[in-house]
């Protein structure tokens, strides 16, 4: 069953491969996959999952009520998760089979021997921010597909990278941003502004939830199950601290590692403004709360203004959790949570055939796999998280240097100012290079 697998995917893949370097998508038939009934072994795709802790957990669980992939490897840092995790993969198949045991599920501790691999087709990274990248990048190159946690990369250089590196391995990338298929009155809202619904548009106003400060800074031991070098890995050195690697997003918190709920949970309200408004702001200039205590030191509370080359106005500020568009005839909304509009009849819009429709899936999981077997764009797909992520990135150098900052789309560079010029890009630990 292994060799059949393992020519059969060779095969898929090199098609795949193939179709994309003639220009066209490339579409495996529905009777190759077995659709319709529970695929057999050997038509799964077969998954490794980097990060399962916290978020790395959540997304487990989703990918084990799949039918058609199947979670054979598990990496993290920390043993005991590591453990946890292989024992609940082992157990959810067991039951699946009806077996009193299953040990399919490997451990590692280092991702590049999971992805080392050659049966494992794709990878799911949840990692702390700061290894996002750095294993997409690692795993495209590996020739896996990629499902990555936001926000995307500790950079504007790496983002650009992995894009480059997803498209140059026709690599299907799926961003974690999970409004755009678990919440579907997301997609009929940005399908209303792009289709004109709300007239010209004028301005669009995003909110996230602020950050907080604090954080323990005294150093003391790691625990004893982890390996906290290779936590660490491509940042520099900071000493282990209560709170430096724990939960509550902690991650997310420390400058070196990430931009904290700027990034880490703007990029849900960001990720849906730039679906209805595919473009970025080329003009950034805010404020914000800079922590000068305890151990986290991202922005906590911000407000940015700015404006697209169209002149349409952009507004990114910490409060709620919601996209709103503003047109000259009319406002829409929408949140994870629901969505309003002004006047009402626009929620009873019927978006036509001939009009631009946006994907309708009510699973993100099951839309990545999907993709994976048919080589299709997935909901998420790698060139609007870039352009998203950049949103995030340019807010923070606007309010840490203090000045308005300009945006060229072209080059994709600042302009005019070299300090800010320096800050899209952040320095990597050796040996680890993008």
């Amino acid at each position: 069953m292994n060799s059949r697998r393992l020519n059969r995917r060779n095969f898929l893949k090199g098609a795949s491969l193939a179709a994309a370097a003639l220009g066209f998508p490339y579409v495996i038939p529905s009777r190759a996959l077995g659709e319709g009934a529970v695929p057999p072994p050997s038509e799964r795709v077969l998954l490794g999952h980097i990060g399962v802790g916290g978020q790395g957990s959540g997304l487990l669980g989703g990918f084990l009520g799949l039918e058609d992939c199947q979670s054979v490897a598990v990496c993290d840092a920390y043993g005991s998760r590591r453990e946890a995790s292989a024992a609940r993969i082992n157990q959810a198949y067991a039951e699946r089979s009806g077996k009193s045991a299953y040990k399919g599920c490997a451990q590692y501790e280092d991702f590049r021997e999971l992805l080392a691999r050659k049966d494992i087709d794709a990878v799911v990274i949840a990692t702390p921010d700061h290894w996002h990248v750095p294993i997409a990048l690692a795993a495209a190159r590996a020739g896996k597909d990629t499902y990555v946690e936001k926000p995307l990369g500790i950079s504007i250089e790496e983002n650009k990278a992995l894009r480059e590196a997803i498209h140059r391995y026709a690599r299907i990338f799926q961003y974690g941003t999970q409004q755009r298929c678990f919440n579907t009155h997301c997609a009929f809202v940005c399908e209303l502004v792009r289709n004109g619904r709300i007239g010209q548009l004028r301005e669009i106003v995003v909110d996230a939830p602020g950050g907080s400060a604090g954080g323990s800074a005294q150093p003391i031991p790691p625990p004893k199950d982890l390996n906290y070098e290779m936590w660490l890995g491509p940042v520099p050195f900071s000493p282990y601290t209560a709170d430096r690697c724990g939960g509550g997003g902690g991650s997310w918190f420390v400058y070196a590692n990430s931009l904290g709920f700027l990034g880490g949970w703007g990029a849900h309200p960001l990720d849906i403004m730039h679906w209805g408004y595919p473009h970025v702001p080329v003009e950034y200039e805010g404020v914000g709360t800079i922590p000068s205590q305890g151990l986290y030191d991202t922005i906590t509370n911000w407000n940015v203004r700015g404006r697209f080359a169209s002149g349409v106005a952009f507004v990114f500020k910490d409060g709620g959790d919601k996209t709103l568009f503003t047109g000259d005839e009319g406002w829409v909304w929408a949140s994870r949570g629901g969505m309003d509009a002004n006047p009402k009849s626009l929620l009873r819009e019927i978006i036509r055939p001939d009009e631009i429709h946006l994907l309708q899936s009510n699973d993100h999981y099951q839309n990545f796999i999907d993709a994976v077997k048919r080589r299709t764009q997935p909901a998420s797909p790698i060139d609007s998280a870039v352009q998203s992520d950049f949103i995030s990135h340019l807010s923070d150098i606007a309010i840490r240097t203090g000045r308005k900052i300009t945006w060229d789309p072209m080059r994709e560079t600042i302009l005019g100012d070299e300090p800010a010029s320096r800050m899209l890009t952040r320095p990597m630990r050796n040996p680890w290079t993008l």
